[in-house]
């Protein structure tokens, strides 16, 4: 996939805190809106439940953790290295952003509990609660907007990946799984756990190394992240950060996967994205 770097530039204008608009790629405006507050975070979800709550019995739950039971047995470390370079090409099309995003009318993730809609409503519903929570943080608001365009590798013209290669929550590869993975009992059918290399708490990292060294599951998110920056985008490293992590649950749990982050790689990253996005269950999922 290329997309032209035009289309992914910022400006460095302020949006004004009277501001109720919110104009796409394309001029597409979003419908204004009567209140300045901020977003206000339903605290149930489309079916009823909790947010990000896997052990709900409903139908949708049944499509979730199938999802999640062949991803954890095929996303394996070899595997992803495969993707990142047969992706890292970006031959497959060149199209705008709106174009990207007008084709994920076409995609419903099956791994959200959460949502079974298009995942273009996603993307305007995140990039509108992001834009009302930041209003001068305009660079916050196109992140919100294509965090999620990778998922077109669904599609026939990106290859057509099976869901468990494109969503559902990202893991480091190359280390022992972590208890805390959702729905951690399937990865005893991943061919990886019989690699001694791979069985221990660091595995092949040395602890302090860096998130950026460590093979994480492949997927939209990492699709993504290539994308924008191999074609030299201009929005800063946080948003490039989202872009590429934030799938990565671990990253917000009680782990934070303190053993392969090197103190200044959190001051750069982990700081901004926890502290000044505050991501919520509806906001970057």
């Amino acid at each position: 996939m290329v997309v032209g770097v035009e289309d992914i530039q910022v400006e460095s204008k302020k949006i004004p805190f009277d501001t109720n608009e919110l104009v796409l790629d394309g001029g597409f405006p979003m419908p204004k809106m009567e209140t300045h507050e901020g977003f206000e975070a339903p605290e149930i979800n489309a079916f009823g439940h909790t947010f990000r709550d896997y052990d709900a019995e409903s139908e949708r739950q049944k499509t979730v953790e199938e999802f999640y039971r062949v991803n954890h047995i095929n996303q394996t470390y070899d595997f992803v290295k495969e993707m990142r370079e047969k992706y890292a090409k970006l031959d497959r099309i060149e199209m705008s952003i709106w174009e990207c995003c007008e084709l994920l009318n076409e995609v419903v993730d099956d791994s959200d509990p959460d949502l079974d809609e298009p995942q273009i409503e996603h993307l305007l519903q995140t990039a509108e609660a992001i834009r009302k929570d930041y209003p001068n943080e305009d660079w916050l608001h196109l992140t919100a907007l294509i965090h999620d365009l990778g998922k077109v590798l669904l599609l026939p013209s990106f290859g057509e990946l099976p869901q468990w290669a494109v969503v559902g929550d990202t893991f480091p590869l190359g280390c022992a799984f972590d208890q805390s993975i959702v729905h951690h009992k399937y990865f005893k059918d991943n061919p990886d756990i019989h690699n001694p290399a791979y069985n221990t708490k660091n595995g092949i990292y040395e602890e302090g190394c860096g998130l950026e060294n460590v093979v994480v599951s492949w997927g939209h998110d990492d699709y993504m992240y290539l994308v924008a920056k191999q074609n030299g985008t201009t929005l800063p490293s946080a948003a490039l950060f989202v872009i590429r992590y934030h799938s990565f649950y671990l990253f917000s749990s009680e782990i934070e996967m303190v053993n392969v982050l090197a103190s200044d790689h959190k001051e750069k990253h982990a700081e901004p994205v926890d502290q000044r996005i505050a991501l919520k269950d509806d906001e970057f999922k």
